[in-house]
């Protein structure tokens, strides 16, 4: 350790030298203490944000249940393509007619609804009343939480061409499942995210077990038939000028892999404006930006999205990015629960200011929209605009304050077109709730 010098004894040319040296010294301290406080700053706000988000299990091990749900994606597929192929090349009646494997009989304990289907007319052609000789029964499957049913149809045979009543159209043509036991397990597979090796043992406890093969397969025929529903949705949500859009990932089994690896889940939706309430969802393997240009195809109205690069692409086609309010209020939310920023808090002040006005429009027509926006709104924005300019000069690069506000800076023309027409929603939020409840 160097000792100190005894001043008395320096000359003063050498206490100059020595004041320049110590100058020097504490410029360098400062500089480095300045940069220490805004690293201490950054990892102080990431820590703040990881505490308060919670994470699902990190481990991307596969327990041997979820092993099986490769082989139910498998199943529901293959079922899924021998359907569509069905519908597309019938098949052609044998000449002579085969004998059919009988299905097991459906436990005779469960209780039966019989539904009767007999002609409205038993008068025959040639003026004769028509004699009733015998009748088909079938038995369809249904379920309630925890109760197996059994739907009994009986169909009148009646003489004279032997004239009976037709089947209401069935979901599985000659299947056992009600269109009810069907809704079941697509709703608790894709809305409850219960697998079918679960919904398997489920149904073992209710009386009957049915193998998750056959579940899947279910899945896969309940699929290709409920696909014009879907494509009618999408349809009608690219009718609108205004959608928004979000993605979400999900885990996914690739045959041959023994881990998952991430797939998306897209959302289109209409916005709260619109008098049809509509969301419709499509899942790809990646998050590449082609999956979006392939759904929206050539529609070129206005999306409301996050700042995600995979639409950039689209808005250099024609469509109109409208920014999300929401994301941007989030990075000052983030930064004042970290380190209680009045600098966040007054960003946050003026930004709640927008969505007050927002509320007050929310029951308009888009025309008293625009106007109440461009004679509220518009003035809170054109001052937290140039508020953020005057901030951002004074807050060093890489912090967390700046990033917050760079955020806003950057996307400010999209943020701020929603002030341009009144059909336009503030922010994404319509989409993303809904995701997140799905």
């Amino acid at each position: 350790m160097t000792s100190s010098p005894n001043l008395d004894q320096l000359t003063a040319e050498q206490l100059r030298a020595l004041a320049a040296q110590l100058l020097t010294q504490v410029d360098s301290m400062g500089k480095k203490i300045h940069r220490d406080q805004t690293i201490i700053e950054q990892l102080t706000h990431e820590i703040a944000w990881y505490k308060r988000h919670k994470f699902a299990k990190r481990s991307e091990q596969l327990s041997p249940d979820q092993g099986s749900l490769l082989d139910d994606l498998l199943d529901t597929d293959i079922a899924a393509i021998e359907a569509e192929l069905k519908a597309v090349n019938p098949p052609v009646a044998p000449a002579e007619p085969r004998q059919q494997p009988k299905r097991t009989a459906l436990p005779a304990q469960f209780p039966r609804t019989v539904i009767r289907h007999e002609p409205e007319n038993t008068q025959c052609a040639c003026g004769c009343q028509l004699q009733r000789i015998g009748e088909d029964v079938s038995e369809k499957l249904n379920y309630t939480p925890g109760v197996f049913t059994v739907e009994q149809h009986v169909r009148g045979k009646w003489a004279c061409r032997q004239i009976q009543a037709p089947v209401p159209a069935q979901v599985i043509d000659k299947g056992i499942p009600t269109a009810g036991l069907l809704a079941h397990v697509m709703v608790a597979k894709f809305a409850d995210h219960l697998p079918l090796y679960r919904q398997e043992k489920i149904f073992a406890r209710a009386g009957l077990a049915i193998a998750r093969s056959t579940l899947a397969q279910w899945v896969g025929q309940t699929g290709v038939q409920l696909q014009p529903l879907v494509d009618a949705l999408r349809e009608a949500v690219l009718a609108q000028r205004v959608i928004h859009a979000d993605e979400t990932p999900v885990q996914m089994l690739t045959p041959g892999e023994k881990k998952t690896h991430r797939a998306y889940v897209w959302a289109y939706s209409t916005t709260p404006f619109t008098d049809l309430k509509a969301v419709v969802y499509d899942f790809s393997p990646s998050r590449a930006g082609e999956h979006a240009r392939n759904f929206l195809g050539q529609w070129n109205g206005k999306l409301v999205c996050d700042d995600f690069a995979g639409y950039k692409a689209s808005f250099e086609q024609g469509i109109t990015e409208i920014g999300c309010m929401a994301h941007a209020r989030r990075k000052f939310f983030d930064l004042h629960a970290a380190n209680k920023s009045q600098l966040a808090e007054q960003a946050l002040h003026a930004m709640g200011g927008l969505y007050e006005i927002e509320r007050q429009a929310r029951d308009m027509s888009d025309e008293e929209r625009w106007r109440i926006r461009q004679e509220k709104a518009s003035p809170i924005l054109d001052t937290l605009h140039d508020w953020m300019l005057a901030q951002r000069d004074l807050v060093p690069n890489g912090s967390a304050t700046a990033k917050a506000l760079d955020y806003s800076l950057k996307r400010w023309v999209a943020l701020t077109r929603y002030l341009e027409d009144g059909a336009v929603p503030i922010d994404n939020n319509q989409v993303e709730v809904r995701h997140e409840v799905a």
